[in-house]
This record gives C-alpha cells, structure tokens and sequence, in this order.
C-alpha cells in the first residue's frame, strides 16, 4: 500500500512539475508566434500603403477592392519625365535655376522625354509575390479589410482616406484562446482596435497603429 501512494505521490510531482513548467512557458511561446506573426502582417499591410499610394498618384483615389490593386501592380505604369541636355552655366547665372530651364525648353537646349515604368518593378521589383498581398500571414485564406471612401472634414473639404485591417482573432488564430482574448483586449485599450489597423475612415492619414 505504501508503495502504491509513493508511486501516486510521485505522479502528482511530476504533474504538479509539468503545470507549472507549462504555465510559464505557454506565454513565453504565446508571444515569440504573435511577435513573428504581427511582423509578418505589419510588413504586408506596408506593401499595401505603398501600392495604394501609388494607385492614388494615378487615379486620384484610393481603391477598396484587392482585384482592382492587384491588376494595377500587375498591369499599371508610372509616367517617367527624363530631361535630355544641359542648361548652360552661364543661363543659370544669369537668370537662376527655375528661369533658366524654362528658357532652355523654348530654346530646344533641353528636350523633355516620356516613358512608361512598370508599377511593379518600381515599388517592389519584378519577383515580388502580388497575388499575395490580400492574404493575412500565418491565416489560411483569410484576407485583411480594406475600406476606402471620401471624408469631409470640419472646414468642408473633402478627402481621400482608406483603412486597412485584422484583428488579433484572426492572425493570432491557433494560439492559445485566452491569450489571444487578453492581449487584443490589451491593444485595444491603448489603440482601440483589437488588432492591427493602417489609416482611418475619419482622417487624412496612412498611419499604422503600431506606428
């Protein structure tokens, strides 16, 4: 009997061990995969600023559509205006820098040359994965939340905003429930939003909340 409840005794130790080793590891773990994972997204929705950017310097407004933004990384060119000859020291002294260009076009001394570069290799480089840029890291096929609309201000102007967004529920996915629970309540606290969110629907700005 004896040595049946050491053997018992010994089986809550070990038990006992294992609970209070996993209870420190659990969010040791916890936070090296939501670190990993909020960089992995944090470095997306970046690429998604740049490419929304770059569609509003071409069409004058952002774009709340994932197909739209990628067809325009894909297919879409920049304007290029490359100046061909030089303007003469001596014009530049005389006139300044400004005038002198002007009177250098008029003069054919500098001709002005148009071409077109590819949206893509101009921001990212030919290699880069673009179909990819609508998915949330680490989230199967879950995509992130793009708004874009028109936001008057108080003094009646209008301008072009947009928001991009996941929640903690969604890239942090898989991890332990409560943890993911406790630290989007965390977040939302400090940023109000339980996740991470790049702009706003009520301002002028493309600021990431991690910023």
């Amino acid at each position: 009997m004896r040595t049946v409840i050491q053997i018992l005794l010994a089986l809550a130790i070990v038990f006992l061990s294992y609970m209070v080793y996993e209870s420190i590891m659990n969010p040791i773990r916890f936070n090296k995969q939501k670190n990993v994972r909020e960089r992995k997204a944090i470095a997306r929705m970046i690429d998604i600023r740049e490419s929304q950017k770059a569609y509003k310097d071409v069409h004058l407004k952002y774009t709340a559509n994932f197909d739209s933004l990628i067809e325009f990384l894909k297919n879409d060119s920049f304007a290029v205006v490359k100046a061909i000859g030089m303007i003469p020291e001596t014009l530049i002294d005389s006139v300044g820098l400004k005038k002198a260009k002007d009177i250098a076009m008029e003069r054919g001394i500098i001709k002005r040359e148009i071409t077109r570069v590819s949206v893509l290799d101009s921001l990212f480089g030919h290699d880069f994965a673009v179909d990819s840029i609508r998915y949330v890291p680490f989230a199967d096929t879950a995509q992130f939340k793009m708004v874009a609309d028109e936001y008057v201000t108080p003094s009646n102007l209008s301008v072009k905003v947009l928001e991009v967004t996941v929640t903690y529920e969604v890239l942090l996915n898989g991890l332990d429930p409560q943890l993911v629970v406790n630290y989007a309540d965390e977040r939302k606290k400090i940023t109000n939003f339980p996740g991470l969110k790049l702009g706003s629907l009520t301002e002028g700005t493309l600021t990431g909340n991690w910023e």
